[in-house]
């Protein structure tokens, strides 16, 4: 009878030090009915930037209030943080084109056009001082240099990349969404140095990375999150997560890592060790919050998304077309552990 005790209070405490509480807190309103893709946190001036269809919206993160809006961004997906050059890259899809901006002023420093097509997530490298343009239809990254602000390079990639994170030393990973493959590029030589499968991980998108382990989180169209060892390629295990995932971030801290899922949830991983992984809690979110970010100063989570209203009916020319947006209804979500 004692040892069933002990093992019934063992067990609880391991599922009660798993619990972790997240909800969405509050909601950020923001002006605008367009679209949304990627967000990006400036942990020094506390300023959120969210993609929101042709144009960046600036959000004060202390009062939760737009103070800018940077224009003449035509199909903006991703930005980028530079806080040592004070600049932010943001990357145009419709227009191939890169808009640098002060991140003190918000005032345009220059609009690079770049050889890549359709540029989509953008990456600021701090140990190159280099920016990367994934770009979905040339299929390639296009390499800036941060300081300059010229192209210096176009590294084919042999298929359609998606989110991208750097080791901080030299070494950066990017998803191949059409082959299920991570790419490993040299920041020196800016070539490919290593091509791994993530099968069965299928259709994979967000991708974080735990510097102290080595580990990378790739989320998958396939409702799989792969995790994966950066020093080899070798898959460490796969998780389950929700369904129409985009993004996924990872706090060091807590070695939490989050896939924010379309379908209105945020898959909690746990890491362990690094070795070890389990799913530890499902946050309920709002349809359409598929794309994330972390505050690692606050140790919030942002996540962009709206209402929708009737879907149109399906043509030869958009055989899926998407729901429409209910007019003001744009949004970030605020997703914290309450329990803190």
């Amino acid at each position: 009878m004692k040892h069933t005790i002990l093992l019934f209070l063992f067990v609880f405490f391991i599922q009660h030090s798993n619990s972790q509480n997240y909800s969405v807190s509050k909601k950020i309103n923001i002006i605008g009915n367009e679209g949304w893709d990627y967000l990006a946190v400036d942990e020094v001036n506390q300023h959120l930037f969210v993609s929101h269809g042709n144009v960046v919206n600036v959000i004060d993160l202390k009062s939760d209030v737009t103070i800018t809006t940077i224009p003449d961004t035509k199909g903006v997906h991703g930005i980028a943080i530079a806080n040592d050059l004070n600049k932010a890259f943001i990357s145009n899809g419709k227009d191939n084109s890169v808009t640098i901006i002060n991140l003190k002023t918000f005032e345009l420093i220059e609009k690079v056009k770049i050889s890549g097509v359709k540029p989509d997530a953008i990456l600021y490298d701090s140990f190159s001082k280099k920016v990367f343009t994934y770009n979905a239809t040339s299929k390639n990254a296009t390499v800036i240099d941060a300081n300059t602000n010229k192209e210096i390079k176009s590294i084919p990639l042999g298929g359609k990349p998606e989110f991208s994170v750097t080791n901080t030393k030299g070494l950066i990973y990017v998803n191949i969404e059409d082959k299920n493959q991570i790419k490993t590029i040299n920041t020196s030589t800016l070539t490919v140095v290593n091509t791994w499968s993530i099968a069965p991980g299928d259709e994979p998108s967000g991708l974080a990375l735990d510097l102290e382990t080595n580990r990378l989180f790739s989320v998958c169209g396939n409702k799989l999150m792969i995790v994966v060892n950066a020093l080899n390629g070798k898959i460490i295990t796969t998780l389950p997560i929700g369904d129409g995932c985009d993004g996924v971030a990872f706090d060091a801290k807590k070695k939490l890592a989050f896939s924010s899922n379309g379908e209105g949830t945020i898959t909690v991983v746990k890491e362990y060790s690094a070795d070890k992984f389990s799913v530890v809690e499902t946050i309920a979110t709002q349809k359409g919050a598929r794309t994330i970010t972390l505050n690692k100063t606050t140790n919030q989570l942002y996540s962009p998304t709206a209402e929708f209203g009737t879907k149109p009916e399906a043509t030869v020319e958009i055989p899926n077309p998407r729901a429409t947006i209910k007019p003001n209804s744009f949004a970030v979500l605020v997703i914290e552990n309450t329990a803190q």
